[in-house]
């Protein structure tokens, strides 16, 4: 609980979506957020890519803050996101669970360390519902993992035959089926060895937790475009 005894007001952009839900129910089990979709403290938007310029909108106009969870964007969508985040701060989080932000670090650290005579693949499966591929999760990995070789190109599908693997790429794989809430496979291949480092979603509820988390960080915050990154070093 903040120590003004106050809880923080969130307004869902989505708030019947399967997040939308998943937010309301975590934040109805914590005194410290209040749901107010007319009046709330920071907005959560886990909605569609269609939708963005409407919830960046509603923040900026609002002049509060915005965690934007959704995934899948375009080019258009980057430069949205980026002028926003001179006026509001803005999370980007194509996940929020605090483990994957863990993740994304082990990662980066891994792949300085191993550097480039060690492929990276990276493999990730979700429920037959999701409509991109590779998933923002996978393809924030692959970021991570690039910063810490500060180079890689992604090769995001292989299909055919004859194909070789271009050298120092970081690969994607994706499966969709059943329920599957989220797998993320981080493997570093080397000669007669393998690091893999994963992550298993086994419930919406941890990215729930992990929204308002966000939620809690991005309150009081400058403009400026954060990450989960930020959320877990200021714990």
């Amino acid at each position: 609980m903040r120590t003004d005894q106050q809880p923080i007001r969130i307004s869902l952009f989505a708030p019947n979506g399967r997040m939308g839900k998943a937010i309301a129910t975590a934040a109805e089990q914590d005194p410290s957020f209040l749901i107010s979709q007319d009046h709330g403290d920071v907005i959560i938007d886990f909605s569609a890519p269609a939708a963005l310029a409407a919830s960046l909108d509603r923040a900026v106009t609002a002049g509060v803050p915005i965690l934007v969870g959704t995934t899948g964007f375009d080019d258009l969508a980057d430069k949205r996101i980026a002028d926003a985040a001179k006026e509001i701060a803005v999370l980007r989080a194509p996940n929020t669970s605090l483990g994957v932000a863990l993740l994304s670090d082990l990662v980066e650290r891994a792949a300085r360390v191993l550097g480039t005579d060690w492929d990276i693949e990276i493999v990730e499966a979700h429920h037959r519902h999701k409509a991109d591929a590779p998933s923002g999760t996978a393809l924030a990995l692959g970021e991570a993992a690039r910063r810490g070789r500060q180079s890689g190109d992604f090769e995001r599908a292989r299909d055919g035959t004859g194909l070789k693997r271009q050298e120092g790429a970081i690969g994607f794989a994706a499966v969709r089926g059943g329920t599957v809430a989220g797998d993320h496979d981080v493997l570093f291949l080397g000669s007669d060895e393998r690091l893999v480092l994963s992550h298993r979603a086994e419930n919406r509820a941890i990215f729930a937790r992990g929204a308002l988390a966000a939620a809690r960080f991005l309150h009081g915050k400058p403009a400026g475009l954060y990450t989960m990154r930020d959320v877990i070093e200021a714990a």
